[in-house]
């Protein structure tokens, strides 16, 4: 067996590859496996990536042959690779494009590689329901209104379509990027920023206009979304997941691009107007009448020529939406989000409805260049008193994570770590409004809860932006697009049961580099022997894939 001590893989037949960190040659291995390998989980000493049908159907979707994927893993294995981990490679890899949709005239045809895949395509049933007349031995007709629904049926069956039917023109706008911002600030486009629009956009090419940027929280996914608005030039729809998210894109936009405020226009549950450029969020959008089973605020989607609509948060995109987002398959779509990871498990339908992954920098690489703050994670695991240790002992299973979650003795950590971080920008976050209430009894801290007008939200956020409010008690409503840039100090009290997706927004909120370079610094309270420590495990997951590591410390009964 050939062994090349400097190399940094490790390839197993169920396609997870191990990278060993400290190699010579660790960092060349992992760009060259970056494009095609999801990052599985990177502690300190060996990352694990897993090769998956969607991942290499994303690095296909972005012109990497498969004989290139396989090349990298061979040019950096340590041992040689099993030899069915290449054949599976070749398998997956030359599925993609074997279907393509092209637009003939204001008519789509489907067309198939060979007459085998057309017999079969042809007769599975998810996939034959929507195709049209049949042209040839090849090619089928294709209604436009299906092409979204085709592609979900085409990828459910294990063969991924190259969309080559383009995408209509919006109405034209004119909008440029700024130098420097209107609040006098220099302004430029970071280069993975810079970079990220480009490889969405490709010059207009119908091979670019659709798909997925993932970039940590705190790396500027906005400032990507005005670069490919500005690449675009055409009226836009940004739709978002919080009315708090609608004014910071607001705010950016008029501080960083060329635009009035009177082509910023807001589709809201307070205002419902359009301009060339309309924010709107997905919960308006998602309504319904309990009646008619209707969606109402659907016909924003039809209410202007849109060149470009971006999905902020995609991975919060709500089901309903992904049923029009299927019909608006002409229109160019970027998604924008800080993990892929999914509760729903519906990341193929991002792939399909959105577009395939198209840009993606490690959270660590980019701390370790300074755009994104370091953070230290420390979880906390508070002992019950005796009376309520009993109390969870005999509570229905349901009802135990919410007696560990709002654990009493968790107020007096909070009041100790603030008086340990004092001077510091901090933010408590947790799950169940009664305990947070307490909280801010305890702290006379201000509290932001969903029932908080978004009026004195505003407030709140920019008092704390300005400094004349040290800190605030959030409920869930802290979780997505907090533009919060100097809090360095999230304290986590209670959380939804185990969700990584969770995890990795709130610790979003305290990775803004800080002016002075300061760490920051992240605290889970966990009640000590239950089932919080497990969900705790589970919500570590994302934390610890991407290179983050917990201290632990138990407290004293």
């Amino acid at each position: 067996m050939v062994y090349v001590a400097d190399n940094a893989l490790i390839i197993q037949s169920d396609r997870s590859v191990l990278l060993e960190v400290h190699s010579p040659r660790a960092e060349a291995a992992r760009e060259a496996i970056a494009p095609f390998a999801e990052l599985v989980k990177s502690p300190e000493h060996i990352h694990t990536y897993q090769i998956s049908p969607l991942s290499i159907w994303n690095a296909r979707a972005a012109g990497m042959p498969v004989a290139d994927m396989i090349a990298a893993l061979r040019e950096h294995a340590k041992y040689p690779m099993p030899d069915a981990v290449a054949q599976e490679i070749e398998a997956l890899g030359s599925r993609y494009g074997l279907t393509v949709i092209e637009r003939e005239g204001d008519c789509l045809l489907l067309k198939m590689a060979d007459q085998p895949l057309a017999e079969l395509l042809s007769r599975n049933e998810s996939v034959a329901k929507f195709l049209g007349d049949r042209r040839s031995a090849l090619v089928f007709e294709v209604n436009a209104g299906d092409r979204g629904v085709l592609k979900q049926a085409l990828l459910g069956a294990g063969y991924p379509a190259e969309d080559l039917a383009g995408y209509v023109e919006g109405d034209a706008l004119s909008i440029e990027l700024r130098s420097v911002s209107q609040s006098g600030q220099p302004f430029s486009l970071r280069d993975y920023q810079k970079e990220a629009a480009e490889v969405f956009y490709q010059a207009g090419s119908v091979r670019g206009g659709s798909g997925v940027i993932v970039l940590p929280c705190g790396a500027g996914k906005t400032m990507v979304g005005m670069a490919a608005i500005a690449a675009v030039q055409e009226n836009t729809l940004v739709l978002t997941s919080s009315l708090t998210s609608v004014r910071q894109w607001r705010r950016e936009l008029l501080d960083k691009t060329t635009l009035p405020p009177e082509a910023i226009a807001e589709y809201s549950g307070e205002t419902k107007q359009t301009g060339p450029i309309t924010l709107a969020t997905y919960q308006i959008l998602s309504y319904h009448d309990h009646k008619t089973g209707d969606f109402p605020h659907f016909q924003l989607f039809s209410a202007r020529s849109w060149g470009l609509i971006i999905y902020d948060e995609v991975h919060l995109l709500p089901a309903p939406i992904f049923r029009i987002t299927a019909e608006l398959q002409a229109r160019r779509r970027l998604g924008l989000t800080a993990t892929l990871i999914r509760e729903d498990g519906k990341e193929g339908d991002v792939f399909a409805l959105i577009g395939p992954k198209r840009y993606d920098v490690p959270w660590r690489e980019l701390e370790g260049r300074g755009f994104i703050a370091a953070a230290e994670c420390t979880e906390i695991r508070v002992p019950q008193d005796s009376d309520r240790q009993m109390e969870y002992a005999l509570a229905e299973k349901r009802q135990q994570f919410r007696i560990a979650a709002e654990n009493p003795r968790k107020a007096e950590v909070v009041m100790s770590l603030l008086q340990q971080q004092a001077g510091h920008r901090i933010l408590i976050i947790g799950e169940y409004l009664d305990q947070l209430k307490h909280l801010a009894e305890l702290t006379n801290l201000p509290i932001v809860t969903g029932k908080t007008s978004q009026r004195d939200r505003d407030q709140l956020y920019e008092q704390f932006r300005a400094g004349t409010v040290a800190g605030l008690i959030l409920s869930r409503v802290g979780n997505f697009a907090l533009d919060l840039p100097d809090a360095d100090v999230l304290i986590q009290v209670s959380g939804k049961y185990g969700s990584r997706q969770e995890e990795a927004q709130r610790l979003g909120r305290v990775l803004r580099p800080k002016a002075d370079g300061r760490s920051a610094q992240f605290f889970t309270l966990v009640s000590f022997r239950t089932c919080e420590e497990d969900f705790a495990r589970h919500r570590q997951l994302f934390l610890a894939e991407q290179g983050y590591s917990y201290h632990i410390q138990v407290l004293d009964s």
